[in-house]
């Protein structure tokens, strides 16, 4: 799986991480490999990367209208978490 532009529906992405957890592991392997290629491909959209210890590995939607979705990341690998970031980033309401 790739990298997508995202949709103009998309209005910001929140990612929730701990820097110590193991829950977290993925989740920071994830940034580290497809942070700068998504950023990249959707300069205009603010990505937000939360550090809190012991937080659920989780990533939060923002589209219009102030509408938001968020989605656990736990136990789930660096190309799971790009295709769940990819599905949330497709959406349009």
């Amino acid at each position: 799986m790739q990298v997508i532009k995202f949709s103009s529906h998309l209005k910001e992405l929140r990612i929730h991480v701990c820097n110590v957890s193991s829950h977290n592991e993925n989740l920071r392997k994830f940034i580290q490999k497809f942070y700068k290629e998504i950023k990249e491909k959707n300069p205009e959209v603010p990505i937000l990367i939360r550090e809190c210890r012991q937080v659920e590995p989780k990533v939060w939607a923002r589209y219009n209208f102030g509408k938001e979705e968020s989605v656990s990341l736990y136990e789930k690998n660096p190309q799971q978490i790009l295709e769940i970031v990819n599905n949330l980033a497709s959406k349009k309401f």
